[in-house]
């Protein structure tokens, strides 16, 4: 194992917004090669959003009329959007799976590391692109699909609607038992609601 440096993203922020969108293009366009195949499917992600309409209708009615109710249209249509598209067209390739705030290490301002790569698996890049609006601040989402430049319109579209299925599971776990930071103050709950502000701001 080799040692990561920083802080985990829920308990710090980025200061360097397109230092980070280049080191998470890079790393995504590393790792989003087609995987073997052998490799490990998952029962729960990589596959395209329409089968997890299930979920985000679960997600939306418990996490929504209490506290987002304002954004409710909003959240709705992106996700309708999401299940819209086409499927992923391409070969299974090698994602993440699980990329949020607190899955990713900070230092000097700038991502410097992720962590917890136990749910690799095979299957659509989408899942691991929507943290650029998960995992960059503001502003930085656009800039990193430009130096990914693996992603097309449609990819794009799945991915935002992925970004928001994963702020509304964030916003839940925070509600059921965020795992906060010493002295209590919560950061998966706060967080999962600045990634939603931000898919909801930013088409790219």
């Amino acid at each position: 194992m080799t040692w990561v440096p920083g802080e985990p993203l829920d308990a710090t922020s980025i200061s360097r917004g397109d230092h980070a969108a280049d080191t998470l293009a890079g790393f995504l366009g590393a790792l989003h090669v087609q995987a073997p195949a052998l490799a490990p499917s998952s029962s729960d992600r990589g596959a395209h959003p329409r089968k997890c309409t299930d979920g985000f209708d679960r997600f939306f009615h418990v996490v929504v009329p209490g506290g987002v109710a304002g954004v409710a249209g909003g959240v709705r249509a992106v996700w309708d959007d999401a299940v819209a598209v086409p499927e992923w067209e391409g070969p299974p390739v090698w994602v993440h799976g699980d990329l949020h705030p607190a899955n990713v290490a900070v230092s000097d301002g700038t991502l410097s590391g992720v962590i917890d790569f136990g749910d690799m698996f095979a299957g659509d890049p989408a899942w691991d692109l929507a943290a650029a609006w998960v995992v960059l601040p503001a502003g930085a989402a656009a800039h990193f699909f430009d130096v990914y430049a693996q992603a097309d319109a449609v990819a794009i579209r799945r991915a935002r609607g992925l970004a928001v299925l994963t702020s509304l599971v964030l916003m839940l776990m925070g509600r059921n038992g965020d795992r906060g930071l010493p002295g209590g103050r919560p950061t998966w709950g706060p967080a999962g609601r600045a990634a939603l502000d931000r898919v909801l701001r930013e088409a790219v």
